[in-house]
């Protein structure tokens, strides 16, 4: 009886981890048609962007960054992902700092692992300085024109601090396009969190499926539409969908081609 008892309570406590590790098997996974039940051919309430690489063009940013990694350019998609990394752990742990200056935190990580020596002033100033005059892509505003003009309700939904990207929106001639601005820095969560999405529904007076996020990130396409959210993702050069994730309504290459689709639902 003993050993039988043993032998019950052996098989329950693997059962039991892979339960834990393996939610897929045990409890059933997340499936793409239970996240979207919204009928796609509706106008969304609200339509939120994101902005850096979506409406504004990172490349005077990318060779500041670029220089001082001694022109090693390879390393700008790491310097990236590092950047995204951190913001999550800093996430996950409860902390908060700018985008921008975990962007510098990161830089220098880069750098020292290339033996690359990279002051904190340094790595700060090549990012925080380009990044607040980036001039918006070519088809920009004529898009968010057309689109505040067809009665959208447009909202910027950002990583940045809110007066980062009021700066920005200054400097490249958005301001006047967009009903709010909204930034993480007021709930201290970074995107892809679903908080973050949740947060800026309630914001707005809308459900999730009511939202739909325009963005150039694979990362946060998938985020809001595990959140509830529709999305349209702008295939900007070297970004793509992250394949583990729902597919959004619209891709597209760039934000003049998303207009179409969008100024089409009903």
């Amino acid at each position: 009886m003993e050993g039988t008892r043993r032998n019950f309570l052996k098989k329950s406590a693997i059962l039991g981890v892979t339960g834990a590790t393996l939610p897929g098997i045990a409890f059933g996974a997340t499936k793409p048609e239970e996240i979207i039940k919204t009928d796609t051919s509706i106008r969304p309430k609200v339509l939120f962007f994101d902005v850096n690489e979506t409406l504004l063009d990172l490349t005077a940013m990318k060779k500041s960054v670029g220089n001082v990694l001694n022109g090693r350019s390879e390393l700008l998609p790491l310097w990236f992902t590092t950047m995204l990394q951190y913001s999550l752990v800093s996430t996950v742990g409860r902390q908060y700092n700018d985008f921008g200056i975990i962007g510098a935190a990161a830089l220098q990580m880069v750098a020292a692992n290339h033996g690359i020596k990279v002051t904190e002033k340094e790595a700060r100033e090549a990012i925080l300085e380009p990044i607040r005059s980036l001039p918006a892509h070519p088809e920009v505003k004529d898009s968010l024109k057309a689109l505040k003009e067809a009665g959208y309700k447009l909202v910027s939904f950002t990583n940045s601090s809110n007066k980062g990207v009021q700066t920005q929106f200054e400097n490249a001639g958005l301001i006047e396009y967009f009903d709010e601005r909204l930034s993480i820095e007021d709930i201290g969560k970074f995107k892809p969190h679903t908080d973050a999405y949740d947060w800026a529904a309630r914001k707005m007076g809308v459900n999730p499926s009511e939202c739909l996020l325009v963005a150039a990130h694979g990362w946060d396409i998938a985020g809001a539409i595990w959140a509830g959210w529709r999305a349209a993702f702008i295939s900007r050069p070297g970004a793509q969908l992250y394949p583990l994730a729902p597919k959004p309504e619209i891709n597209e290459n760039d934000l003049a081609l998303t207009v179409r689709k969008l100024m089409a639902l009903k």
